[in-house]
């Protein structure tokens, strides 16, 4: 590589050099990454604010220290938090350039987020065979709605993460492979931080 091609490179936000003629669209692609990404915490915040209003709202029906079991949800939260720390060797594996073992780790995140969806899919059934359905009360639509909107943001990765294992394979680590990858990483991250705020919110205080 000649010193002008070297001198025209700028380090990507996941550390690996791309040219000037790709910077400005890394940094357009990132800007509006960061602005998909705030909008989905100010409706993550909304709903928050909703099924607080709402946590009282049971209408004479079952409510959170009925329905919720704290076992399940710890399980739950188990597989959630180790797919993030997955996805963390996954990057790390990038960037030490080392495909197999980010294609490795990137189906063991995807495995372990397919485990926290079954789970709640699992909860989900048990309250509406119960008549704990979303119709029941304002405070089962509120939980039914955040929780739900979580687990299909997690669904939504998880299909995320099966394309990108196709293009780390088929395109290898290039820059644009190794940018997406970083943004995918850091919306898994993001979902990982909305169900610790769910479990604090909505598990603990209903159970405790």
């Amino acid at each position: 590589m000649s010193a002008v091609e070297t001198a025209n490179e700028q380090p990507g936000a996941d550390g690996v050099p791309v040219s000037d003629a790709h910077h400005d669209t890394f940094a357009e692609r990132e800007f509006g990454f960061w602005l998909y990404l705030m909008s989905d915490a100010i409706i993550f915040a909304l709903l928050f604010a909703t099924f607080v209003i709402m946590a009282d709202n049971t209408a004479a029906g079952p409510g959170a220290a009925e329905l919720f079991d704290l076992r399940h949800t710890a399980g739950e939260t188990l597989l959630l938090l180790c797919s993030s720390i997955t996805f963390g060797f996954a990057t790390l594996a990038s960037l030490a350039r080392q495909d197999a073992r980010v294609v490795l780790w990137l189906i063991v995140t995807m495995a372990l987020g397919a485990g926290f969806v079954a789970m709640e899919l699992v909860e989900f059934a048990g309250m509406i065979s119960a008549g704990a359905g979303p119709g029941t009360s304002g405070f089962l639509s509120a939980f039914f709605t955040l929780v739900g909107t979580h687990g299909l943001h997690v669904s939504v990765g998880i299909l995320c993460i099966a394309v990108m294992i196709g293009q780390v394979l088929i395109k290898g680590l290039t820059p644009h492979v190794m940018s997406r990858l970083f943004r995918l990483g850091l919306f898994w991250h993001f979902l990982d931080i909305v169900w610790i705020g769910i479990f604090s919110v909505v598990y603990l205080p209903g159970v405790l």
